[in-house]
């Protein structure tokens, strides 16, 4: 009976590769064992109701207690045809009989399809349930564990760079300069940028964020007059007036690069000296003048154009993306390179902090709940919608040819359990009519 055929998971026509359900020929072994096992259930049922109806045959016409056992075989005969009828209903027409409401997923699989969709739109990718399994996951605490370990922290780095050794090896340099001149160079000259710098400015003055620059600037200054103490001598002597005597320019030479070292070391060793302030209140009155000084605003406005509208700026554009690709191409490549050692120690650090910190820790985990709660919020219909496309492709036969072999080890337990209850039933129902003449 066609109950008894195994499935087949394509078509004898169709070429090798992705079935019904996406799988493809590294799932093969999966499958012979799954068919092996519904092979196995579907001979199990199919072999207790051949015995029933031997036994029926066997004791039929009988009285006394053949009779019980009669009657115990003919209900199991009963349930286990009909349970047979019911499970092979779910896949085909059984006996290739069109027999309405038969080959249910063949012919509803799209609602079938859309069914399962949405059960699983409301009942897994709901926000509260995604939420609650993701808070209960810890995956601060486990990823922590893992980047900890180093071996974890390397594995992160040696992926990433893989992936941006690869990102970077498609781009190609003009492809690159195009998309900065049309898109940055073109935005950015589109309007003036001068009130906007002008606030960053006040800014960064307001919050004293330039004072390491100007410690860098002076340490640098002084650096360079300790190495240069001949030549600033030299450019004073030869600035002097011709009427002037060699002895007063020599004095004047050494007397000005004395006041000039001794005035940057008291600028660079007192923070509020009044060289630093002036330069304080420099940059305050410049960043206040490109915010509201018309005269200013037009003059870094042209300034603007000039630089953005310059013929060497792609050039230059082109040849610094060639330098930071080559930089980052030769540090991903090397394992003892700084930028990757760093990263790994960074991962590291933070892996630590996840599992020492807790505070550290429960933010992380408070920004991975929100997360996963803003995806399933905003896509999770696009995401259930996976399954209705899905089973739409399929083709009928196959869907459910391949949904059998997942679950029809499992139903054939229908059959056994049609089989024994009907048996018992009939025992039973035997037992009455006998008590009740």
């Amino acid at each position: 009976m066609s109950s008894t055929r195994a499935p087949v998971l394509v078509p004898p026509a169709a070429a090798p590769g992705p079935g019904p359900g996406g799988s493809s020929l590294g799932d093969a072994a999966g499958d012979a064992e799954r068919r092996s096992a519904l092979r196995r259930m579907r001979l199990l049922a199919t072999s207790l109701l051949v015995v029933a109806a031997v036994v029926y045959a066997l004791t039929a016409g009988r009285d006394g207690a053949w009779g019980f056992v009669n009657a115990g075989a003919e209900a199991a005969m009963v349930g286990a045809v009909a349970d047979w009828f019911a499970v092979t209903a779910i896949f085909r027409h059984p006996l290739r009989l069109p027999i309405p409401h038969t080959a249910l997923i063949p012919r509803r699989k799209e609602a079938l399809g859309k069914s399962l969709e949405q059960f699983v739109a409301e009942n897994f990718l709901a926000e509260d349930v995604v939420r609650d399994k993701v808070a209960r996951a810890g995956i601060p605490r486990r990823a922590g564990g893992w980047l900890a370990d180093r071996g974890g922290a390397a594995r992160v780095v040696d992926e990433a760079a893989t992936v941006l050794t690869g990102a970077l090896g498609i781009l190609r340099d003009e492809e690159v300069t195009a998309v900065i001149d049309q898109v940055l160079v073109r935005r950015l000259g589109a309007q003036a940028w001068s009130p906007a710098l002008g606030r960053l400015l006040a800014e960064v003055v307001r919050d004293g964020t330039h004072h390491p620059v100007v410690d860098l600037t002076l340490a640098e200054a002084q650096r360079w007059l300790r190495g240069n103490e001949d030549l600033v001598r030299r450019l004073v002597e030869e600035r002097a007036p011709l009427w002037a005597p060699d002895w007063l320019n020599e004095r004047l030479g050494r007397r000005v690069y004395a006041e000039a070292q001794r005035w940057v070391d008291d600028v660079a060793a007192d923070p509020d000296h009044q060289g630093r302030r002036a330069i304080d209140d420099l940059l305050a009155r410049y960043a206040d003048a490109l915010q509201n000084d018309p005269e200013t605003r037009a003059k870094a406005d042209e300034f603007q154009q000039r630089l953005l509208s310059s013929p060497g700026l792609a050039d230059t554009v082109a040849g610094l993306w060639s330098s930071v690709r080559g930089f980052l191409l030769d540090a991903l490549a090397d394992p003892a390179s700084s930028l990757r050692v760093r990263s790994e120690e960074a991962l590291v650090d933070v892996g630590r902090r996840m599992v020492t910190d807790d505070a550290f820790a429960l933010r992380v985990q408070g920004h991975l709940i929100d997360a996963a709660g803003h995806v399933v919020r905003r896509f999770a219909p696009e995401l259930a919608t996976v399954i209705s496309d899905t089973v739409g492709r399929w083709d009928g036969d196959d869907a459910a040819r391949r949904i059998e072999l997942h679950v029809g080890r499992d139903l054939q337990f229908i059959r056994i359990n049609g089989t024994v209850v009907g048996g018992l039933v009939g025992l039973v129902i035997h037992a009455l009519t006998v008590l009740l003449g």
